[in-house]
């Protein structure tokens, strides 16, 4: 990979972060805080949370197999998103490429940080070829995105083809797993000493079944998550969401039961949805929801929408003409979108 100082933005490279309070502090216990210009009562409120979220990464690390100095917490995953463009991307002049489909928060960010964004097409089937993604890249590409498993398709991408752009790349390949607790297939994260150059995104929104608290996870080398910390906002983890995630960390087990009983549903719903006529197809699949192509994705839609019940049409994305894509949700809800279906 090219080193830090030719991937990383010059401005970025020579700022100096804005330091708080809470940073500047550290060492002997106190008791007494008067440097923040904070309102004394109303506590614990009235305080500025930990900056840099210690309590909670060594909680994550456990369970995560991460050492704390690679992890970094931001306000849901785009945040990570967004700060891989700000630290990475000059604006007007550099590029990223990415699989396409796939999350739309990746070109959005682009848009927004004036990056040209080059989609690469997966096949039909959705897979991805490193050949074609390495072809898209020039000398001002900095950044390569790829989810797996997938949205909106659902699908792995092929282990070794996501190796050869990790080992053939020269800039950072951003690895999304936000699905990968529903997935058998071995985590990225696991390996991030092996490639320099990996950040690999999480989240505690899916199986952690916490979405409503906005904490996502970004994993990389120690050089890269201190640039994250470098940028991001003093505070950007408020204290509510630090606390509850350190107890949602606690009910680990339950959230295997929850994932085990997901998983299990998936499995049915994919073979109700086969037996439907108006279901032509299910793509594969290894998150907590499906691609189904139907034979009138938009009129179902309004039908469903119509019995108060809420699929997502992806037929505007590419390659996903008449589709719908499907969260799995308990077995009542699951029931009751396949008695819907079932008099359409």
């Amino acid at each position: 990979m090219k080193s830090m100082q030719e991937l990383v933005r010059p401005n970025i490279l020579a700022l100096e972060p804005y330091s708080s309070a809470r940073n500047e502090y550290s060492g002997h216990v106190a008791k007494v805080f008067l440097d923040a210009n904070e309102n004394p009562y109303n506590k614990p409120f009235n305080r500025y949370p930990d900056p840099l979220q210690t309590e909670l990464k060594s909680k994550l690390a456990k369970i995560k197999q991460v050492p704390a100095e690679c992890i970094f917490l931001g306000n849901g995953s785009d945040e990570a998103i967004d700060l891989v463009y700000r630290v990475f991307c000059r604006p007007g002049i550099d590029n990223v490429v990415a699989i396409d489909p796939t999350y739309g928060m990746y070109k959005t960010c682009a848009d927004i940080n004036d990056v040209a964004y080059r989609p690469v097409s997966l096949d039909e089937q959705f897979r991805l070829k490193a050949d074609q993604l390495l072809q898209a890249c020039d000398d001002h590409t900095k950044v390569i995105w790829i989810c797996t498993p997938n949205n909106p398709s659902g699908n792995n991408m092929d282990h070794d083809e996501v190796c050869k752009i990790l080992t053939a790349f020269e800039g950072i390949v951003v690895i999304d797993e936000a699905y990968s607790d529903f997935s058998t297939a071995p985590t990225f994260r696991s390996c991030l000493a092996d490639y320099p150059n990996m950040i690999v995104l999480n989240t505690m929104s899916k199986a952690w079944g916490c979405a409503a608290i906005r904490l996502g996870m970004a994993f990389a080398a120690p050089a890269i998550i201190d640039l994250f910390n470098k940028v991001k906002y003093p505070y950007n983890v408020n204290l509510l969401t630090q606390e509850h995630a350190l107890e949602a960390l606690d009910e680990k087990i339950e959230v295997e039961k929850w994932v085990n009983i997901l998983l299990q549903e998936r499995s049915r719903m994919i073979r109700a949805f086969l037996e439907l006529p108006i279901c032509k197809q299910v793509y594969p699949t290894d998150a907590n929801f499906f691609l189904a192509r139907m034979t009138d994705a938009q009129a179902i839609y309004d039908y469903l929408v119509n019995k108060g019940i809420i699929v997502r049409n992806r037929s505007r994305v590419h390659l996903c003409q008449n589709c719908l894509r499907v969260t799995i949700g308990t077995r009542t809800e699951n029931n009751e979108l396949l008695a819907a279906l079932r008099q359409y």
